[in-house]
């Protein structure tokens, strides 16, 4: 049995994080700063485990309760891209329905998945937006993941994610978020900000787990 650490370091901004909350299965702990809530790397499945439980899940194009998932990101952000924008989804999964809903809309939409899509060279060009649909909390090294999409947008290119958004440590309890094993970084509000500060971005907070961020001067909306 791992012994539990007194505290642990955040992942995201790098800052003390706090034990907050211990499960059946691992422990969780709260950065001081930007409120992230992750697992430390002790409890991370190996490559194989993880890879094994994304093949259990049955996301298809075609399927139209998906569609209506993802239209919490495309809508919004199919309102805000230039006609014939030419974006990536990283992460994509192996049914990349997301791609495919971009794509009616005129748009160009190239596909990385580590495991599924594999197009590392995807990394070395520059992108009018880029697409992360629940795939930030399964990261290991989210500052150095984004800061590389970061990169890879050209001036005011987008960045949309979609993930749940911790709240606090009595929601947290009964989350059903926390019971998917690749699941490891948890971004609360306080995160996205965080981000937003780094990169001096706009910064969108759209619902309760889409975020839109702009590549060009700092400002904040929420909606």
């Amino acid at each position: 049995m791992i012994e539990t650490p007194a505290y642990s370091r955040c992942p995201l901004c790098q800052a003390a994080a706090a034990w907050f909350y211990n499960d059946v299965k691992r422990p969780y702990f709260q950065c001081n700063d930007c409120l992230m809530v992750h697992v430390p790397t002790q409890w991370h499945l190996d490559p194989a485990a993880e890879r094994a439980e994304y093949d259990r899940h049955e996301n298809h194009p075609n399927d139209a309760g998906y569609r209506q998932f993802l239209s919490r990101l495309a809508t919004p952000l199919l309102e805000r891209l230039r006609p014939g924008s030419n974006g990536l989804d990283f992460g994509c999964g192996p049914g990349p329905a997301l791609a495919a809903m971009l794509r009616e809309h005129g748009h160009e939409v190239s596909l990385h998945d580590l495991y599924y899509h594999p197009n590392p060279q995807a990394l070395s060009q520059r992108w009018d937006f880029i697409t992360a649909t629940e795939v930030v909390e399964h990261l290991s090294q989210p500052l150095l993941v984004l800061d590389q999409l970061w990169t890879c947008l050209k001036p005011n290119g987008w960045l949309g994610i979609m993930t749940k958004r911790v709240k606090n440590q009595e929601a947290f309890k009964h989350w059903h978020y926390k019971s998917d094993p690749t699941h490891i970084s948890y971004f609360s509000e306080q995160s996205f900000t965080w981000l937003a500060q780094r990169w001096d971005a706009r910064l969108e907070i759209l619902g309760n787990d889409v975020v839109l961020l702009q590549k060009t001067g700092a400002h904040l909306h929420k909606q």
